[in-house]
């Protein structure tokens, strides 16, 4: 059982850049000092309140700073030329001497569709799954290069100079490259299948309701045991909310408290998804119409709140419920004001309290399956 921080970001819009940025430096740095495995960054082109557009720049000025796994939380393949993610994937992973975990999507931010030219969900999700087969074929091929490709065709073949290196695209620091991962939102999600049967991992959003994560555990088992792959939560990340305070209502009164990042969390996201049609998977009840969903509503079915015990009981709780999930990770808030202590609180109970017995949890879990 592995512990990860998720950042999106998210920061209230009118923060200065450089500011939010180096808060997220100081909270990686942090997170690497409590014990955390991974650090996860989003990438987003056009909304200063999740201002990394490279979530690789971003990362590569923490990897001679931490020991952390990084990854790509995610790259939106269908924004870019397969080429060029390819060649700083590879780069970045050489850099970091392997410690890169590719996660890529078709993207989740409406004003980026706008931006890159309004393509089509499916469309979108076409052009993913090509970009990825695109990098891959990159990664385990020599000059020349001819690549098929509906929308980006690759040819490099007149000025291939083997005695120069002219012509070679850059492999990754480990044979195939890294692991690839998906995030998923839906409980029925095709993708999810898809990818567990590819041996790609899942990250299940923090942004859905608890109920929500039992169907990705479905969808994962059965790609898994289609594939002939063992059928284990090895592979399997869940992102979950938390906040956690001495006591059980100091931890509730900070996840609805107006000056909460947690507030602002839910009621940035909550809005967005009620615009894109999305809410239903926030809700605490399947039949709750969505449209009437509360930002308490949203933190009810998506946050874990209370003290190290009761944050420890409802995690093994919800695990024993939804599935073996290998990989716990923590989504990184705004520092602003009051929230800054308050979740690096929460890390610390995490990290020291929380994860040793949850491990010792899914360890004896694990053998008694067995």
């Amino acid at each position: 059982m592995h512990l990860g921080l998720f950042m999106m970001p998210l920061h209230p819009p009118h923060r200065p850049m450089h500011e939010t940025l180096a808060e997220d430096t100081e909270k990686s740095l942090l997170a690497d000092r409590l014990g955390f495995n991974e650090l996860w960054v989003g990438e987003h082109f056009s909304a200063t309140s999740e201002p990394i557009a490279s979530p690789l720049m971003f990362m590569a000025g923490l990897i001679h700073r931490t020991r952390l796994t990084f990854g790509t939380g995610v790259i939106n393949l269908p924004n870019h030329h397969p080429a060029i993610v390819a060649a700083e994937v590879a780069q970045f992973d050489h850099m970091s001497g392997g410690r890169l975990l590719f996660g890529i999507g078709s993207g989740g931010l409406a004003s980026d569709f706008e931006l890159f030219g309004d393509i089509e969900p499916v469309e979108r999700g076409k052009r993913m799954l090509e970009s990825i087969a695109t990098i891959q074929a990159i990664w385990d091929s020599e000059p020349p290069y001819e690549i098929e490709g509906r929308t980006w065709p690759i040819r490099l073949t007149r000025t291939v100079l083997p005695d120069y290196g002219v012509g070679y695209m850059p492999k990754p620091f480990r044979p195939g490259g890294p692991s690839v991962h998906i995030s998923a939102r839906q409980p029925n999600s095709f993708s999810v299948t898809v990818a567990a049967a590819r041996g790609w991992g899942v990250i299940s959003a923090n942004f859905v309701a608890h109920r929500v994560l039992a169907g990705h555990w479905q969808g994962m088992a059965k790609g898994l045991g289609d594939a002939g792959r063992p059928v284990d939560g090895s592979n399997w990340r869940v992102a979950r909310n938390m906040v956690i305070a001495a006591t059980d209502a100091e931890a509730r009164a900070r996840a609805t408290a107006p000056e909460g990042a947690t507030r602002y969390y839910f009621d940035y996201l909550g809005s967005l998804a009620k615009r894109a049609g999305l809410a239903g998977t926030m809700t605490p009840r399947e039949e709750m119409d969505p449209a009437s969903a509360t930002t308490e509503d949203m933190i009810e079915a998506c946050v874990i709140a209370g003290s190290p015990k009761t944050v420890l009981d409802r995690l093994v709780a919800l695990r024993e419920e939804v599935g073996p999930f290998g990989h716990l990770l923590m989504p990184g808030l705004d520092w602003s004001g009051v929230n800054a202590a308050w979740e690096a609180e929460t890390m610390k109970h995490l990290a020291e309290e929380v994860m040793p017995k949850l491990r010792q949890h899914a360890e004896a879990a694990a053998k008694a399956a067995e």
